[in-house]
């Protein structure tokens, strides 16, 4: 009750404030006579401060109640502030018509060192993907972007909520862990401000801290090394802005969500040489899965050194905090008749036990430099050094049903393992590079010679406790051979003789999430050996445009190598490749262009093997340096374009990626391991995004993806799709602003996302693949943010129509079930 009473009192001050008597409207331009949204225009007197945002054709409205005096202000990242005096009188309204804001030398940029002034759907630049600023329009490869904008009016607290947007992404379950054009990650970890990361992908991360979102399509090793080829996720975090802008929020929903975000920038001194960012988060979180939480803690302080127009520095800390449970996912019944059944056991099911955990922690420290020696030259270079823990007990399945007697499998119950794991990572990148730069009329030409390197390291000290299998006579364990069934202790359930397990199985009929006594398990003890890889490459790479023509060549060289128990009983491995790219651009007319590229991609196996279950042999026993490295290559075409005055853009790509030497084999048997498998993935697809009219964004995709086996162990599964990847997928997602009197201040949005059938991404063989049905989402939300009112109200409903659906799944025992039905309220205060 007296929550209802404080929000009744918030709406009712906030409406009454809104009752304004004298109006002040225009609009702004950038240098090019264009609109700039996201400027900030304020009107001062005294301590009266009001102001708005320009939307998407730069306009604004500000209304104030009293007379007098006014200083006008309009401030946006890149550009020179522009100011004005006005004399405001009662019951007058001030339209100032268009005003043209200079673009500001000082903030030009090749590298990103301060924030993005836009603040809608569209970023039409990226500087990962080249490592020197690109407009996205001239870069010859799809890449697709989701902005803090989007992120904040979705409600997309995690990244997986984010990237749902971008065409030809997919979510393989509930992990940090997504398929792109057909092509299942094998990475783990993504790029973060262009440079690799690694981690494991059991939690999902937090956006609070993230600018925006890319999505490089296909595989890009030329400029992030080894990566996966089906494309590469790079998150850009918020850098320091020119100007004082504060945000705080708190959200509150479903499953005891509980959410808390604060964002702080502006420039420490008068010259405003130097620049500062403060973000920090914090969520607890439950599930509609039993047991799940998803607690999170992160901070990320960041300052920018600008003294002059050639020197530039950024250095930013991020640390995040995660405590919960591993997910493994909704375990269903064997096939019955032939059939699987996804209803056999409730979405909610989850295998865990009360007593299990799982933390994770992480430490990053990024600098980056800029250095101008003259027009023509300069340099430039990042570091990043990044730490990673993690703590963890665990029950999971065995991926395998339980057995009689006589090794038939037992649909409804659960083989089980318990895992208990600590381990310690440490990763170094850097990169550097020159940059010559020239123009000359019609005439450019970019070219940069560079190097960067990676080194990680899985440290001594970390270990991983397991028991599982089948408990023997002698009070040892091991798989279990019918032909040897005596050797095995027995027990009867439901008059079923069964070879008795070390961990109890699990009973899909009757779940149970109690505390487990482990200590009565026969547990065998690993320490995980020292592990340590590193990347050396060298690089060129020429961007040159000739008129409506341009090119972007590159040629990398790349040493790797991989020495498994380091300073133990070392084994070394060794790969070296070059890697090429050729990206052709033409400009059709001032708002299409056309491209054509031909690249290639290089990952050896040590860095495909985490996450696949079968390989998990190589994390304790074994390297997989010898086989030989994941090979792909990228055949793309496509049109980029910019409409309505470059508000909304759009791109459409035709593509083809194959992948040679995929890793294959049984779990269990890492010595029969083989680099021989191929498969390809042939497609198109089309992003759209901006402001279709003022006071209506939008973002959609649609994406179809044929995406094959070629050559596997398994000949049934040769010309079968790969697992994870639906042939169709789309999402849209608008918001719709009232501008009338009566609804002004309202806003609705509304979002659907829709994805084909799939396979499950994983399988001992063709005949334990599961189909996933089609299924269409629909979220909507509601918006109020009161006129003169830094206060913005959001409710958002997850699943509308309460649809069941599953995501994605690695086998039958890991199915990742969608939430059903969910709210979220969240109160956001800017200042």
């Amino acid at each position: 009750m007296k929550i209802n009473y404080i929000l009744f009192l918030v709406f009712f001050s906030a409406t009454i404030y809104s009752n304004a008597q004298i109006r002040v409207t225009g609009s702004v331009l950038d240098n090019n006579g264009d609109a700039l949204p996201g400027a900030t225009v304020s009107l001062r007197a005294g301590s009266i401060v009001e102001g708005d945002i320009t939307d998407g054709n730069g306009s604004f409205a500000i209304s104030v109640e009293n007379t007098g005096t006014y200083q006008l202000e309009i401030r946006s990242v890149g550009f020179t502030t522009y100011s004005q005096t006005l004399n405001l009188e009662s019951g007058s309204g001030f339209n100032l018509g268009t005003i043209g804001l200079e673009e500001d030398q000082r903030y030009l940029q090749t590298v990103e060192i301060i924030g993005r002034a836009q603040q809608d759907y569209n970023s039409d630049y990226s500087f990962s993907a080249t490592k020197v600023a690109i407009k996205n329009r001239e870069m010859p490869q799809a890449i697709s972007s989701v902005t803090k904008e989007f992120i904040s009016d979705r409600q997309a607290f995690q990244l997986a909520d984010a990237v749902k947007a971008v065409s030809s992404v997919t979510s393989t379950g509930n992990y940090n862990h997504f398929n792109i054009r057909g092509i299942t990650q094998a990475e783990d970890g993504q790029a973060i401000n262009g440079m690799r990361t690694r981690q494991y992908y059991f939690l999902q991360p937090i956006t609070s801290h993230i600018e925006r979102v890319e999505v490089i399509k296909g595989p890009s090793s030329v400029t992030f090394s080894s990566v996966d080829p089906g494309g590469t996720i790079n998150m850009v975090t918020k850098k320091p802005l020119a100007e004082v802008r504060n945000e705080v929020s708190i959200s509150t929903g479903s499953f005891g969500t509980i959410r808390a975000a604060a964002d702080f920038t502006g420039p420490l001194n008068e010259e405003k040489t130097l620049l500062y960012r403060f973000n920090t988060a914090f969520q607890e979180a439950q599930s509609f899965r039993d047991l799940v939480q998803n607690n999170a803690f992160l901070i990320t302080p960041s300052i920018s050194y600008l003294p002059n127009s050639s020197t530039a520095l950024n250095a930013e800390v991020i640390y995040s905090n995660g405590v919960g449970n591993l997910d493994r996912g909704q375990p269903i019944f064997g096939r019955i008749n032939g059939e699987f059944d996804l209803n056999s056991t409730s979405t909610s099911v989850n295998v865990g036990a009360s007593n299990d955990f799982y933390k994770s922690q992480e430490l990053m420290v990024m600098t980056n430099f800029k250095k101008t020696f003259s027009d023509n030259f300069g340099f430039n270079a990042s570091y990043m050094k990044q730490t990673w823990t993690e703590d963890l007990a665990e029950h999971r399945t065995e991926n395998r049903a339980a057995v009689d007697i006589d090794g038939n499998e037992i649909p409804t119950l659960a083989a089980m393992r318990y895992v208990e794991r600590e381990q310690f990572w440490d990763s170094d990148n850097i990169n550097a590079f020159f940059n010559i730069d020239i123009k000359n009329n019609n005439v450019s030409n970019i070219l940069l010679i560079g190097y960067d390197g990676s080194r990680w390291e899985r440290t001594l000290g970390g270990g991983q406790n397991t028991a599982r299998r089948y408990l023997r006579n002698d009070g040892s364990v091991g798989n279990f051979d019918p032909a040897n069934a005596a050797d095995f202790q027995t027990m009867t359930v439901d008059g079923v003789v069964m070879p008795r397990p070390n961990v109890p199985h699990f009973n899909l009929e009757n779940p149970s999430n109690g505390i487990r006594v482990t200590k009565d398990y026969t547990i065998g003890e690993f320490a995980i050996p020292a592990n340590l890889t590193s990347t050396d490459g060298v690089y060129i790479q020429n961007q040159f445009k000739i008129g409506k023509f341009s090119a972007l060549l590159n040629l990398r060289y790349e040493w790797f190598k991989d020495i498994f128990d380091y300073e133990g009983d070392e084994q070394e491995f060794k790969n070296e490749a070059f890697i090429p790219r050729i990206g052709l651009t033409y400009e059709l007319s001032k708002s299409l262009s056309a491209y054509a590229t031909y690249l290639e991609g290089f990952q050896p196996q040590t860095n495909t093997v985490t996450l696949s279950p079968a390989t998990e042999g190589f994390f304790w026993s074994a390297s997989p340096g010898n086989f030989d490295p994941l090979e792909s290559d990228l055949k793309e075409i496509g049109l980029k374009g910019e409409f309505m005055n470059g508000k909304v853009q759009g791109n459409f790509a035709l593509f083809e990626i194959t992948q040679k030497n995929v890793l294959l084999g049984d779990t269990y048997d890492i010595e029969n391991l083989t680099a021989r498998g191929e498969q390809r993935s042939r497609g198109f697809e089309w992003d759209v995004s901006g402001y279709v009219s003022p006071n209506l964004q939008v973002i959609a995709s649609y994406a179809y993806t044929n995406a094959e086996i070629i050559e596997d162990d398994d000949a049934t599964l040769i010309g079968e799709r790969i697992g994870g990847a639906p042939q169709h997928s789309a999402n849209f997602w608008s918001r719709y602003d009232f501008e009338s009197n009566t609804l002004r201040g309202l806003g609705i949005g509304f979002g659907i996302q829709y994805s084909g059938d799939k396979y499950s991404w994983y399988s001992f063989s063709s005949t334990d693949r599961l189909l996933l049905p089609e299924y269409t989402v629909l979220d909507g939300a509601l918006y109020y943010k009161p006129e003169n009112s830094n206060m913005q109200l959001i409710l958002k409903v997850n699943n509308i129509t309460n649809k069941t659906y599953w995501s994605g799944a690695l086998n039958q025992f890991r199915l990742a079930p969608g939430a059903p039905r969910n709210i979220l309220a969240t109160v956001t205060y800017k200042f």
